[in-house]
């Protein structure tokens, strides 16, 4: 799993051109499911989101959780992060998550993630979303399963 956390005053996704979700203050979380992720990985990860303590304290460190601050998170599944470009110009996907596999995980993420903290939105998993967000900081954050949970 690798999620691409972006620390952002307010963020929303659209689709078809209509406001689908948004938040306030939190994180935008750009979530790519691997054909080898699991439960046990999706829960640790969230857990990781969640209590990262990348939040401006007020000695103005980063010592703060999204939990810490009543933050919100706008979660959004984005399958490119898993994109090989090592070959060729055109990257290929095939350590991405097959979409019934990704869909189904990415459910699971969402919800474990809201157990955690109480605002979570989403896109729409598959569907063309234009994403618009105000990066405070900027704070952009790269969790990778793979390296974390070594």
């Amino acid at each position: 799993m690798k999620i691409v956390l972006q620390r952002v005053k307010n963020a929303l996704v659209r689709i078809d051109g209509e406001i689908y979700s948004e938040i306030g203050e939190g994180l935008l979380a750009l979530v790519g499911i691997s054909e080898t992720d699991n439960e046990k990985v999706i829960d640790f990860m969230c857990e990781k989101m969640a209590n990262l303590r990348i939040f401006r304290d007020e000695n103005d460190k980063m010592n703060l959780s999204c939990l810490d601050v009543k933050g919100e998170i706008l979660m959004i599944s984005n399958f490119t992060l898993y994109a090989d470009a090592s070959h060729g110009r055109r990257p290929n996907f095939l350590k991405a998550a097959k979409p019934d596999i990704a869909t189904k995980l990415f459910d699971y993420s969402v919800l474990k993630t809201s157990q955690i903290v109480d605002t979570v939105k989403t896109g729409v998993f598959g569907a063309d979303m234009k994403v618009e967000l105000l990066n405070n900081g900027p704070v952009t954050i790269i969790l990778d399963s793979e390296e974390i949970m070594k």
